[in-house]
């Protein structure tokens, strides 16, 4: 979450203003780098993490892998003579460190099944998340003081000159020694607190998870869908025109809101239900687009960007506890991975795909560039929507529980 608050706070500007990257070409760095490791999530890591039980193993190296990738991108993007060559060094380097990377992923999405009962799920997920939250907020922070040289030195000199690069490596590295302490997991293993009861895959279960899985990526690929092009939009002078450092300030309200958040989502979830959660979460993502899209006081901005942390963190948590629910326990690596696709491909392609073309053309047809940003927030909200009415719907739909509880009921029974 350092690595992720740092780069996707940063980078960004620094592929738009400082290297000359269109709008859509900067959402090319969260793109293809997502659909690197989703496609490595399912059809890699995930049958190897279910064929050899795999969970702590897949982190560690997963980790230590990229963290060195990650140094070795700054180092190929020095040497196009363009600027845009190293714009698409950088793109293309960070889509080999995802290769990698994903091995965490896919470990750390089936080891949380592994270790804690259904119940507990959805506040296991929320405490991470409040973590992941702070280390979010030190990376955006330093990611701020770093970018312009603690304003000593030229707007993009952080990532230039390799510091922010070498950071993120440093802090991945060292995010692997409490591993140390931590089970292996898998399926049959020596661990505590799982689950006494496995079920074994039920088809109407598998019906209702793909439902859900379009229902998700409506979901996430609407409020991500800004992530890349929200911060150009704050920096640019016909819009807020915010310093860097300003910028982390109103980045990290998002960061704080999922501390405060992460530690709630639990008592949420047992209070109103995981799916009525995930309702709720969804409800303010679109709330924060809205605002986003129709204020122009940064004050509201700042609003936004927290109700914006709040829905990340209830979204994550209660879909996950969802997804959980309706995953068979040995075959958590694969479907864990799919699970997982709605959210990484929504950080990069959905901006490829919707707000980065359409804030594109519409300054292409004459329409003011802060105009065409925020009409695209719009865009988003909407597909947002769409999602919110296929979860309902299938939340309404007598499917959806008591197929899962029969299943365990059955699995359950002498």
């Amino acid at each position: 979450m350092f690595r992720r608050g740092l780069f996707y706070a940063y980078l960004s500007i620094y592929l738009r203003h400082f290297l000359g990257l269109s709008v859509t070409e900067t959402t090319l760095f969260a793109t293809l780098p997502m659909i690197a490791n989703v496609l490595c999530q399912t059809f890699l890591w995930g049958p190897i993490s279910d064929r050899f039980q795999l969970r702590r193993t897949l982190i560690v190296w997963g980790e230590f892998l990229a963290a060195f990738g990650t140094a070795l991108v700054w180092v190929a993007h020095r040497f196009p003579d363009s600027p845009g060559g190293a714009g698409y060094a950088v793109i293309f380097g960070l889509t080999l460190v995802e290769i990698f990377w994903s091995m965490s992923n896919v470990g750390w999405s089936a080891l949380i099944s592994d270790l804690y009962p259904l119940k507990e799920r959805n506040a296991v997920q929320g405490k991470l998340a409040s973590l992941g939250g702070l280390g979010r907020m030190i990376g955006i922070w330093i990611g701020g003081v770093l970018y312009d040289g603690m304003g000593l030195r030229y707007d993009g000199w952080g990532f230039h000159e390799g510091w922010l690069f070498f950071v993120a490596s440093t802090v991945m590295l060292l995010s692997i020694l409490p591993l140390r302490w931590v089970p292996e997991g898998g399926v049959g293993k020596r661990f505590s607190h799982a689950d006494p009861v496995e079920r074994d895959p039920d088809p109407s279960d598998a019906v209702v998870f793909f439902i859900f899985i379009a229902a998700m990526v409506f979901i996430n690929f609407g409020r991500n869908s800004i992530m890349v092009i929200q911060t150009q939009y704050l920096v640019m002078e016909t819009a807020f025109g915010v310093s860097s450092r300003e910028l982390s300030h109103i980045v990290n309200m998002q960061s704080a809101a999922i501390i405060v958040t992460g530690f709630s989502a639990g008592w949420l979830g047992r209070r109103i239900g995981d799916r009525h959660a995930l309702i709720t979460g969804t409800l303010l993502a679109i709330v924060s687009l809205v605002l986003l899209s129709a204020t122009m006081d940064l004050k509201l901005i700042y609003l936004s960007n927290f109700l914006k942390g709040v829905s990340d963190v209830i979204i994550m948590a209660s879909a996950y506890a969802v997804a959980s629910s309706l995953i068979a326990a040995k075959t958590r690596g694969r479907f864990f991975g799919i699970f997982n696709a709605t959210f990484f491909l929504s950080w990069g392609l959905a901006g490829t795909l919707i707000v980065g073309p359409a804030a594109d053309l519409l300054m292409i047809r004459g329409i003011p560039e802060v105009l065409s940003y925020r009409i695209s927030f719009v865009l988003a909200a909407g597909v947002t929507f769409l999602g919110l009415v296929l979860m309902i719907f299938l939340i309404s739909s007598k499917r959806f529980t008591p197929k899962a509880s029969r299943s365990m009921v059955r699995a359950a029974s002498p």
